[in-house]
């Protein structure tokens, strides 16, 4: 049993009563104000909101990263703050996913091995590690790069390498955090496109934090957050 309540549909990412102060010296700042909501497996949801709605934290809650100060946040039935950090750490590892605004690409690699590292980090043979990063790297058009260093890629093909990473270990949830903020439109374009397509293809729920409407749109569920809070949600 998740704990989630039975009867309950079953939710790939769910937020309970979920909030998230931080403190700078002798002033507290609620990013996260009582959020409540579920994504569905395989959806493909947008979260949109100015510079210091709480968009990015609550992605990072979703992440493991950050701890809530209130409530709970669930990952495909796991409620993350019951977890040791052991545990936790191997969810992370098999479960998500996560694409980040810089792409965080370790330049002493190739794109091959940039993209396999999660997979030889869990300890899968290097054959077998650097094949699913080829397959991975075909699919975003970047077969031909496979054994480039990242700083002879654009923007784009950055990113596209970065998506390639976050998904070369199957996970169940990916989270992308401001994906095509370093992008030009077309990059942006392919990106977003990208994200959604290989998604449904690898039967992944993703949620991506954004700052662009115009991104949002690709998505099929849209959600606006404003001072912390959920403002709107296409899905009600």
């Amino acid at each position: 049993m998740s704990g989630e309540g039975a009867g309950r549909a079953p939710a790939a990412l769910r937020f309970a009563h979920v909030s998230k102060h931080f403190a700078f010296g002798e002033t507290d700042v609620l990013a996260v104000d009582r959020v409540t909501l579920d994504v569905a497996p395989g959806e493909f949801t947008a979260i949109i909101g100015r510079s210091g709605s709480g968009k990015s934290t609550l992605l990072n809650l979703a992440a493991g990263i950050d701890t809530p100060t209130g409530g709970q946040v669930w990952v495909e039935g796991h409620e993350l703050s019951a977890l040791s950090d052991d545990a936790l750490t191997l969810l992370r590892r098999r479960t998500i996913g996560v694409v980040y605004q810089f792409f965080h690409l370790l330049p002493g690699l190739s794109v091959r091995e940039n993209v396999a590292l999660p997979l030889l980090l869990g300890r899968v043979r290097e054959r077998e590690a650097l094949d699913k990063a080829e397959a991975l790297l075909a699919e975003v058009g970047l077969a031909a790069r496979a054994n480039a260093r990242p700083h002879t890629l654009s923007g784009g093909e950055m990113q596209r390498a970065a998506v390639a990473r976050a998904l070369v270990h199957q996970p169940q949830l990916l989270l992308a955090d401001e994906p095509t903020g370093n992008l030009d439109t077309k990059a942006a374009s392919q990106v977003i496109e990208l994200l959604g397509a290989l998604g449904a293809r690898h039967g992944a729920t993703v949620v991506m934090v954004t700052h662009s409407r115009e991104a949002a749109q690709a998505a099929r569920r849209v959600i606006e957050m404003r001072d912390g809070r959920v403002v709107a949600d296409s899905a009600s």
